[in-house]
């Protein structure tokens, strides 16, 4: 459970998509005991499609329509396990050079990168980005805009100076982020169409510790992650004293959210007035419930107190599911800034497979075919 909290506060929550996307995240750890000292993992529309870890030390798929990829790409998940690998030695020497530069020796360390791109399948509009980070601050940013490099740590300035003069690999970073990754993400999309176009709808309950805690409305189990949820009295949506928790991936691909509502002050006769209103993508009718007061779950609920729910909860979410939510409110923090608000320049992260410095070049997770190479960074 430590483990768990940990890696939630390295990062920062999900968000509603309205575009593909493919997404990488790769996190080096060190002093966080019973967790691997490297883990990838990767997401196409916030569904995980690959895992990776230091352990296990080879790249398996997570949905079973990604493995139709090997009749195009024979040697697919072989490819995957090598830069698995490869990546892992990379990150390993990367997250060292983060504690020297901080001048951090012992304690819990976190040194990771999220990758990919955006592609909206109606104006074909493209949008790659490359973020690094470390002990869940920004390290290194490219911004998707310019694809400059951005360092808002003075750490970062030795790395950016030397990406800054690697102009080729630069534009081959570029490449893959505007092109080569919107083919694989178009491709990826295509295999699993029958499973991410459905519409899942949710299990809705009611959470409370104590008669005077707030009330939680928990609905799960539900896809895709384009949902809204609400509390609303007597037809018309409140907000006073009410809480929206954010979208959180489940461990079996579909998804799960919170709204809160204190009624501690309203009388019992008046709670039938109130509804916890659920809304999902490509579906007219509303999930409506009211907060019965038999209905609602506490501490006092024999076997299934509100604790023990919450702590299924968090298991259930798995630790990959914790380590992309924590890369994803990376992510989505940094698009909410001025990218242009930092004024340090950017430095280099890895190296390429034969062991020498490179530059800004491309670091996306499969190595597939002659298509899509991989090069790595070293701090």
């Amino acid at each position: 459970m430590t483990t768990l909290i940990f890696l939630l506060l390295s990062g920062i929550p999900a968000a509603l998509t309205v575009t593909h996307s493919l997404k990488y995240f790769y996190t080096a750890s060190s002093g966080v005991p019973s967790f691997p000292s490297y883990v990838s993992v990767g997401f196409v529309n916030d569904v995980q499609i690959s895992y990776c870890d230091s352990n296990i030390n080879k790249n398996i798929p997570k949905q079973d329509w990604m493995n139709n990829v090997s009749s195009e790409h024979p040697n697919y998940w072989e490819e995957e396990t090598l830069t698995c690998r490869e990546k892992q030695k990379i990150f390993k020497k990367n997250i060292n050079i983060a504690k020297q530069r901080f001048n951090h020796t012992g304690g819990v360390h976190v040194f990771q990168q999220m990758y990919g791109c955006e592609w909206d399948d109606e104006t074909g509009e493209v949008r790659g980005y490359d973020q690094i980070g470390y002990d869940g601050e920004d390290l290194i940013i490219l911004d998707p805009w310019t694809h400059q490099w951005i360092a808002p740590k003075p750490q970062a300035d030795i790395t950016i100076q030397k990406w800054d003069h690697d102009r080729n690999a630069l534009e081959l970073e570029k490449s893959y982020l505007t092109q080569t990754c919107a083919e694989w993400l178009q491709k990826y999309v295509n295999y699993g169409r029958s499973s991410m176009m459905r519409t899942d709808l949710p299990s809705v309950s009611f959470l409370q510790k104590s008669p005077s805690s707030v009330v939680s409305c928990l609905a799960t189990g539900f896809y895709p992650n384009r949902a809204e949820m609400f509390w609303r009295k007597d037809g018309k949506e409140i907000h006073d004293g009410v809480d929206k928790g954010e979208i959180l991936p489940n461990n079996d691909g579909t998804f799960q959210m919170s709204v809160y509502i204190n009624l501690s002050s309203v009388p019992p006769e008046d709670w039938p007035k109130y509804e916890c209103v659920f809304q999902l993508s490509g579906v007219n009718a509303d999930v409506i419930h009211r907060p019965e007061k038999r209905r609602i779950l506490t501490n006092k609920s024999a076997n299934t107190g509100y604790v023990e729910i919450a702590v299924g909860a968090l298991v259930a979410l798995g630790v990959i599911s914790v380590i992309f939510i924590g890369w994803v409110v990376f992510f989505l923090r940094k698009k909410c800034k001025d990218a242009q608000d930092a004024k340090s320049p950017t430095s280099s992260l890895y190296s390429d497979k034969s062991g020498n410095s490179q530059g800004s070049a491309t670091s996306h997770e499969p190595m597939l075919t002659s298509k899509k190479k991989t090069t790595k960074r070293r701090l």
